[in-house]
């Protein structure tokens, strides 16, 4: 980055300002092939501070929506990520659903919803997946495998907050689409436990914001938000792409082929989806895809494929990418954070998106390839296993 002032020198002249985090991890193989993984992070102070994760707190909703269905299984056999669903409501702000068109059988499913988190980041697939898994289950699951500085506490886009984000829908699951034959029931949730107690830096924000068409005059609190640190965001992908580099107390407990559907979604393009599908006017191939791609509306760099999930709110861009060229033997793991909301107010619409967050994403991907590409490997990879991901 002080390399290329040209690109960068606009944010390396106000690290307070832009709040940039930055973990970028090589992996370096051995002549087994396994990886090796050495970390290199950005940011000082600002790796402690809060940011607003938006959208990629997916995540790890998904992956822990696929592991519950994994371990219900054993008690409800016909049990699957398709298994048609219908959900009700129980609490006030709740609401029921019993129509997906965007799926083929146009009921809901769990793997539904995971496809539309994945492909286009849609808010009301991850609130049916917080639904699922229970706001205390979500937390515990990730904490118990490490993931500490996470706090998981409400859904998207619905204003949700105390106490209705401690109440989940109940919900049952279907042998098939005609909703007669029920394989599993699941009962409204109440989660009554405490949140997870951070003690973050920065959780006040901003010198206002808007509330309706009212200015407030004081930093917008988000310790009442979700949260999850970089490096944990890091750890999750990580563990979906390389699971058997870690220890098994810390791997998600799921099925060969769960880990083939999330890698597929992951790294799918919105146009090549069939059911979902996609106008790709309206989603470009960059349209989730901020590192080496973002700003306008276009295709990704020849060759590169990039397995990742973005976050987009408040000012705050996030990208949590595995990014790979088969061809041409790179492959590394690129998280970053960056805020832009030069007038301080939050909730106005009024980010610097598209002048300053989406440059910065495109340019700091794009350094890291290029360093990537010549960057000399002891073992050049073999990634064959990346390269078509097929579902069984």
């Amino acid at each position: 980055m002080h390399a290329d002032t040209a690109r960068f020198g606009r944010v390396l002249r106000a690290p307070e300002q832009y709040r940039v985090q930055i973990i970028y991890t090589q992996i370096n193989r051995d002549a087994q092939n396994r990886p090796h993984f050495r970390s290199y992070t950005y940011g000082g102070q600002n790796l402690r501070r809060y940011f607003y994760p938006a959208s990629t707190v997916k995540l790890p909703a998904a992956v822990l929506a696929l592991e519950k269905l994994q371990n219900l299984r054993v008690q409800y056999p016909g049990l699957t990520r398709e298994s048609p669903l219908r959900i009700d409501s129980a609490f006030a702000g709740q609401t029921r659903v019993d129509w997906d068109s965007t799926n083929a059988t146009l009921r809901p499913s769990i793997g539904n919803y995971i496809r539309k988190v994945l492909l286009v980041s849609d808010n009301d697939a991850y609130n049916r997946l917080y639904e699922f898994m229970g706001p205390g289950p979500l937390n515990a699951a990730l904490q118990a495998r490490g993931y500490r500085r996470v706090r998981l506490m409400h859904r998207l886009s619905v204003g949700d907050q105390e106490p209705g984000s401690r109440h989940t829908n109940p919900m049952v699951f279907f042998a098939d689409s005609s909703l007669q034959m029920p394989v599993y029931q699941q009962r409204a949730g109440l989660f009554a436990g405490a949140w997870p107690q951070l003690k973050l830096q920065g959780e006040k924000i901003g010198r206002g914001y808007m509330q309706g068409d009212e200015l407030i005059q004081e930093p917008l609190d988000f310790s009442t938000k979700n949260y999850i640190s970089l490096a944990d965001l890091q750890g999750v992908l990580r563990a979906i792409m390389f699971p058997e580099s870690l220890p098994a107390k810390r791997r998600f407990q799921l099925a060969a082929a769960d880990y083939q559907f999330l890698q597929r979604y992951l790294s799918m393009l919105p146009r090549q989806s069939r059911a979902p599908r996609y106008d790709s006017l309206e989603y470009p191939d960059n349209y989730a895809k901020f590192l080496l791609a973002g700003g306008p509306a276009g295709p990704l760099p020849p060759g590169v494929r990039i397995f990742n999930k973005i976050g987009q709110a408040y000012g705050f861009l996030i990208d949590n990418a595995y990014i790979m060229d088969e061809a041409r033997g790179v492959e590394f793991l690129l998280s970053a954070v960056i805020y832009t909301n030069a007038d301080g107010i939050l909730n106005d619409d009024q980010y610097e998106y598209d002048a300053i967050g989406f440059p910065f994403m495109r340019d700091l991907g794009q350094a890291v390839y290029q360093y990537e590409l010549k960057r000399p490997r002891r073992n050049r990879p073999d990634l064959s296993q990346f390269k078509e991901v097929q579902l069984k």
